[in-house]
């Protein structure tokens, strides 16, 4: 602690604990010094008080918060978010996992100038901030993999001042290898066009070579910038691509991040293709030591039993993403039975082109309620289930467990307040219970990251949003030409798509994610609701 360090004093605020379980949080006073909270205890302002007000170290406090009317949570945590696609948002209906990819995904479209990379870039900064998010996982896809369009990401972040943990998403094998029955529908030369989160062709090895370089390039120059490894999900990775980004995270103590199971599709291939890992991308991942406490698994909403079993002993995380996950047509994850299992779950809202939105209150309204659709007599997860993946579950999925998700000293100020005379919270009944299921995004009101003010009166005030809103416009006016273009292509494709698309659902599957055993449009195979 420094005698120069910043002081913000925040009064009187109803603070909300994980561990207490009453329905309206006691109010405490919250102490800022620098990046980090000092003390969290009732009255501290008293305490502090002097004739001039409240003092640290012999000097005024510089700020002081009134938050008597306030509600204040820990910074909630995006867990798993797209940065690539902000500017795609309200473009596409619910259109199947496979078919979205094509619309939505760097690699279908030209080289992007660094001043839309910048203006995306801030656009989800801004508006995760105003949601009340502190912290994102950006598993970020560039095309091509340019170190200067990483500094244009790099410097947008520290001018938002939101708290980022950045993964370059790769892979080593072509998508459409490694989707069910494409390879057989497609002639190999339109296959092969077919782009997916490829974003180099070079080989396994030299591909972990170069995240390495970019890994000893960037880490540590910004602080609220931390780096993971994003392989993009295991059937697009080869084992010798798996095996060399295994060695670089152990010697660079980095955090994984990857997709896994997320639709109908991603499963059956996993049965198809992987018969030596016994059907099981949980089995491949763990034979090439990518199944551990620092891996972060996205999605998994078709995980078998003895799955999830793996998953838990092996300590790694799931971050569920319900409300992409229906946009995608992709299920609902057995989120019961991740629970019941001990299973750390995060939260998060993935790309714009599929959720539509950064809002993490819409993310844990869509996981508290969802369950019961694929699990009747699920009792979990609770509201207070929805707001722990939403703050400390995600901060344990990214590694940052000892540095946000909640408020106690020692932690780092990262903070979300809340209005309580919002209708949201008329009357205040219960907490967990009101910012899940009545809130919307509407009552966020400060917002704090490293102990500095980013939002005030609901506004962000680390960026101009004005001048913000005419370089997004600026940058859609050669966007919008490419989205029709890649949409149209795509049309073309449509029956071979919709056949893929039945074929993967008549396929046999062990596993099911909805109510019943038909949908309107296939057969599906019966099995036993997990």
């Amino acid at each position: 602690m420094s005698s120069q360090s910043k002081a913000i004093l925040i009064t009187a605020g109803r603070v909300y604990d994980h561990f207490d379980t009453s329905d309206r949080p006691a109010r405490a006073d919250i102490l800022i010094l620098g990046d980090r909270i000092e003390a969290v205890e009732p009255n501290l302002a008293e305490k502090l008080g002097g004739a001039a007000g409240p003092q640290v170290f012999g000097a005024p406090v510089e700020t002081v918060i009134d938050a008597s009317d306030r509600l204040v949570l820990p910074g909630l945590v995006n867990a798993h978010y797209h940065s690539h696609d902000t500017l795609l948002k309200g473009c596409f209906e619910t259109i199947p996992r496979e078919t979205w990819l094509l619309n939505a995904l760097p690699p279908n479209y030209s080289r992007r100038s660094p001043a839309e990379i910048r203006a995306r870039t801030l656009l989800g900064a801004v508006e995760c901030l105003r949601a009340g998010i502190t912290t994102v996982q950006d598993m970020l896809t560039l095309a091509p993999l340019d170190p200067q369009d990483i500094e244009v990401v790099l410097q947008a972040y520290e001018d938002a001042g939101i708290r980022c943990v950045l993964g370059l998403q790769t892979g080593d094998v072509h998508g459409a290898k490694v989707t069910p029955f494409w390879d057989e529908i497609f002639p190999e030369a339109v296959a092969n066009g077919l782009s997916g989160v490829v974003v180099n062709d070079s080989g396994a090895l030299a591909l972990a070579e170069e995240l390495r370089r970019i890994h000893e390039r960037f880490s540590g120059r910004k602080e609220t910038i931390s780096w993971g490894l994003a392989p993009s999900s295991p059937e697009r990775c080869s084992p010798a691509f798996l095996r060399a980004l295994a060695q670089l995270a152990t010697d660079m103590n980095l955090p994984v991040f990857t997709h896994i199971y997320e639709s109908r599709a991603t499963t059956l291939i996993a049965r198809q293709k992987f018969a030596q890992w016994g059907g099981s991308l949980v089995s491949y991942l763990a034979a090439h030591d990518m199944l551990g406490a620092r891996t972060s698994l996205a999605h998994g909403v078709w995980m078998l039993p003895y799955e999830i079993d793996m998953v838990a002993e092996a300590g790694a995380s799931v971050v569920l993403n319900p409300v992409g996950n229906l946009k995608t047509r992709s299920g609902v994850a057995p989120a019961a039975q991740y629970l019941a299992a001990g299973i750390n779950l995060g939260l998060g809202c993935d790309n714009n082109s599929c959720s539509d939105a950064q809002n993490l209150f819409q993310a844990m309204k869509a996981l508290a309620g969802l369950a019961a659709v694929s699990n009747v007599e699920a009792e979990r997860p609770t509201a207070r289930d929805a707001l722990l993946a939403a703050t400390a579950g995600g901060a344990r999925a990214l590694g940052l467990a000892n540095a946000v998700g909640a408020i106690r000293p020692g932690l780092k100020a990262d903070l979300t307040l809340l209005r309580l005379d919002d209708p949201s919270f008329m009357p205040f009944n219960n907490a967990a219970r009101q910012v899940v299921f009545s809130e919307c995004g509407r009552a966020v009101d400060t917002v704090l990251v490293n102990g500095r003010i980013l939002v005030r009166d609901g506004r962000c005030i680390s960026v101009n949003e004005s001048q913000l809103r005419d370089q997004v416009e600026d940058a859609m006016a050669a966007l919008r030409e490419e989205i029709a273009s890649v949409s149209a292509r795509t049309e073309t494709l449509r029956p071979q798509l919709s056949e893929a698309h039945r074929r993967t659902w008549d396929a046999p599957l062990e596993v099911h994610r909805y109510v019943g055993n038909d949908t309107p449009a296939f057969t599906v195979a019966a099995g036993k609701i997990n």
